[in-house]
């Protein structure tokens, strides 16, 4: 673009000195102020949408630089709760083992056990609650009830903690039953580990489920 407002400058420029009468001399001044001014004008236009993108891509960078930090966040609290799971599961064996030991029942450790890693569930990751949930009841009221040996109990408990462990390193597509606007709806939903889950309803509506920052 430039070597084309060059040469244009330098053509008129030119038609100065091959005119010999004063007025074709004035003639070109003339058309070459004119063309001068319409070249300011177009390094003008230039200019300002050069700010513009300038304008636009900072926008952008910026955009990507809030995205980056909330992921870092994001990571930062997965990281967390893998680090909360493992040490549920160190200490429900270390507790295990002291009852037996002492000859204590297990059921009260047991029970304490999977009433924090339910609320973990209820507090968290909003990926299949209800089935999670399920599965923790399920234990809990045979540990109640006596219909499962302790130990085995122990085994399920760490397996489900496990499985908590699992999920938070896992990507995929899955289907999930999910409130929206106070109807419940079946949609497809992509989940990255625990940090992010969109879903797509079966009319193509779009969103991104979040964590809830008071519940952790």
């Amino acid at each position: 673009m430039l070597k084309y407002f060059l040469k244009k400058t330098i053509l008129f420029i030119g038609l100065i000195f091959l005119t010999p009468a004063p007025t074709a001399m004035g003639n070109s001044l003339e058309n070459l102020a004119k063309a001068l001014a319409k070249i300011r004008g177009e390094v003008e236009t230039l200019q300002t949408q050069l700010d513009t993108e300038k304008e636009k891509h900072g926008s952008r960078i910026s955009a990507l630089n809030s995205q980056l930090a909330d992921l870092s966040v994001e990571e930062r609290r997965q990281k967390m709760s893998i680090e909360k799971l493992q040490h549920s599961i160190e200490k429900m064996t270390g507790d295990a083992k002291k009852a037996e030991q002492s000859g204590e029942n297990l059921k009260p450790v047991l029970l304490a056990i999977l009433k924090d890693y339910k609320q973990y569930i209820q507090t968290g990751f909003p990926f299949k609650t209800e089935d999670r949930i399920k599965a923790v009841e399920n234990l809990e009221n045979n540990v109640v009830n006596q219909t499962i040996d302790p130990n085995k109990a122990i085994n399920q408990a760490w397996s489900l903690i496990e499985d908590e462990i699992r999920l938070s390193k896992e990507n995929g597509i899955y289907q999930q039953t999910i409130s929206l606007s106070g109807e419940k709806m079946l949609v497809d939903i992509a989940k990255l580990g625990t940090v992010f889950l969109f879903f797509q309803t079966r009319d193509n509506r779009v969103g991104m489920a979040k964590r809830d920052t008071h519940n952790g």
